[in-house]
This record gives structure tokens, sequence and C-alpha cells, in this order.
């Protein structure tokens, strides 16, 4: 079941990047709109791939228990997309200064 880490994190997923996707409000054109979709669809693209890694990795090679499989897939996957949007936030700002 590798795929817990994303469907227990979705949630929390969807409302960070609501909040990436709302803030600021102004300018809302074609142009931000297009940066903070490919940043959203980066962010849990690359998400999902470190939820992989990090079960393929996993913690079972040093005699834990089969849960710290799904808590170290989690981490990895968290901190992908909170890579991801913590980039996208400043290069959004220099994307729509530059145009």
């Amino acid at each position: 079941m590798p795929y817990l880490a994303v469907i227990l994190f979705l949630p929390w997923f969807l409302l960070l990047g609501s909040l990436y996707w709302l803030f600021p409000r102004q300018p809302r054109n074609a142009r931000r709109k297009g940066f903070d979709l490919a940043a959203l669809a980066v962010a849990f693209v690359l998400s999902f791939i470190g939820m992989q890694w990090g079960y393929a990795l996993g913690a079972s090679d040093v005699g834990t228990g089969a849960i710290w499989k799904q808590v170290l897939a989690t981490l990895v996957a968290y901190g992908a997309f909170l890579f991801v949007l913590t980039l996208a936030v400043p290069l959004r700002g220099w994307w729509l200064a530059r145009g």
C-alpha cells in the first residue's frame, strides 16, 4: 500500500494548493493561471515520485515496523510538495514582473 501517504495527505495538499492559487488575489490573468497550474502540477508529480521513492527506500532495513515505510513516504512526499511551492512563490513574482 505505497499510495497511502498521498491519500492521507491529499486534503492537506489541496488546502496548501488552494492557498497558493488564491493569494495574492491580483493580478489574475492567463499568464499567472498558467504558471500556477504548472507549479501545482509539478508539486503533485514530484510529491508522488517522492512518495514512491520514500516507500521503496523504506525504513524496514533497520528492523523497524512496517508503519515507518509509510511515515518516510509521507515525509518525502510532503517535503517535495512544500519544496516546489516554496520555490514557486518567488518565481511567480519574478515571472509576473517580467511580463
